[in-house]
């Protein structure tokens, strides 16, 4: 039911010029049903279980968000195994949820059961009210604070600021998993220079079709087209010894020109064969896989942000956030006919970042 308030309601709701129409049966309203008061309301007992189940819910969410911490050191990743990694996810996820879902339960029952309970009607009106309704929303605050019992309920506040405060913890520890670290079996993971610098790619590996590693001919790669490579020797690696990640630093993509369509400098001439040429297919902005080729004008497209690189000239970037070409893999051909690596690639692959320079 509507309550009375010198301060809420100071002003009477008029129809907007042209809106108001005359109607010679309106319909009447019925108003408000009759205010109930609640259990809590009533009996005191009521009111100290629901704040007991309150504060319960808060440390419960306090719970939640120390054990997705727990979670997160308890069972780690570094292994690549998959199984780990499901663990990882799994009791991280279900602390991140926990924590989340019983501040939020917490919080909803504070409000039904706990504060105080009025209801209040206001018609639409102007953006800016007038100063004594913005003194009254001052004064709302205020009210809000001491009908809540926020300043009185001790054990809710507690509650409620600690649950609030350790939510945001759990993700602050997932952003150590952001930054590679060394270890002893890998010392070069917590460099990112030359964690990205170096892939799988060696003199005289030979090119393969990504995902079934078949090698590749040079006589088979067609006037136009685009293959999307892998090296051969990935297919025997197994997802537990890091078959993704070297895929992910590893996969290129391969495109036949006309040879006199390259634009060569003279230290490359003899990274491409006949007309063929291989690119590394991780974007250099924000490592996104460059897919699209266009095969009319010789252009990358990466479809992620729009970065376009330049196939005939060593894939520079011609439109688009990217801020250096695509790395270059020197290619040839074995006695076989097979295309092989010539090295690993020159320059770090993938997006770019400070310690690269």
């Amino acid at each position: 039911m509507a309550h009375d308030d010198p301060h809420a309601l100071d002003r009477t709701y008029q129809a907007p010029v042209g809106l108001s129409v005359d109607v010679s049966d309106p319909a009447q309203n019925p108003g408000l049903p009759a205010h109930r008061e609640r259990v809590t309301d009533q009996d005191p007992t009521a009111m100290k279980h629901a704040a007991r189940t309150v504060y319960t819910l808060f440390y419960l969410s306090l719970a939640g968000s120390i054990w997705a911490v727990a979670a997160y050191m308890l069972f780690p990743i570094e292994s690549g195994s998959l199984v780990d990694v499901r663990y990882n996810n799994l009791f991280i996820g279900l602390g991140i949820a926990l924590a989340l879902l019983a501040l939020g339960i917490g919080a909803i029952h504070w409000s039904k059961a706990i504060m105080a309970d009025k209801e209040h009607i206001e018609y639409r009106h102007p953006t800016r009210g007038r100063d004594s309704t913005r003194e009254a929303a001052i004064q709302a605050f205020a009210d809000a604070n001491e009908e809540s019992g926020f300043g009185r309920r001790v054990m809710i506040r507690n509650s409620l600021i600690a649950a609030v405060v350790a939510s945001v913890v759990p993700g602050l520890a997932l952003f150590r998993g952001l930054a590679p670290h060394s270890t002893a079996e890998n010392p070069i993971a917590g460099d990112p220079v030359q964690l990205l610098k170096h892939t799988m790619w060696e003199k005289g590996m030979r090119l393969a079709h990504d995902p079934d590693g078949t090698p590749i001919r040079a006589a088979d790669i067609v006037l136009g087209s685009a293959v999307h490579v892998i090296p051969e020797p990935l297919s025997k690696v197994g997802h537990e010894d890091g078959y993704l990640e070297e895929k992910a630093k590893a996969i290129v993509l391969l495109m036949r020109l006309l040879p006199e369509q390259l634009i060569e400098t003279e230290d490359r001439k003899t990274w491409s064969y006949d007309g063929i040429v291989a690119y590394s297919k991780v974007c250099t902005h924000v490592g996104c896989p460059v897919a699209l080729y266009e095969q009319q004008t010789h252009h990358l497209l990466c479809p992620c942000h729009q970065s376009q690189f330049d196939v005939t000239e060593h894939a520079k970037v011609i439109f688009g956030p990217a801020a250096r070409p695509l790395p270059q893999l020197p290619i040839t051909v074995d006695d076989e006919g097979y295309l092989v690596a010539q090295s690993d690639f020159h320059e770090p692959v993938g997006p770019s970042f400070w310690e690269r320079h």
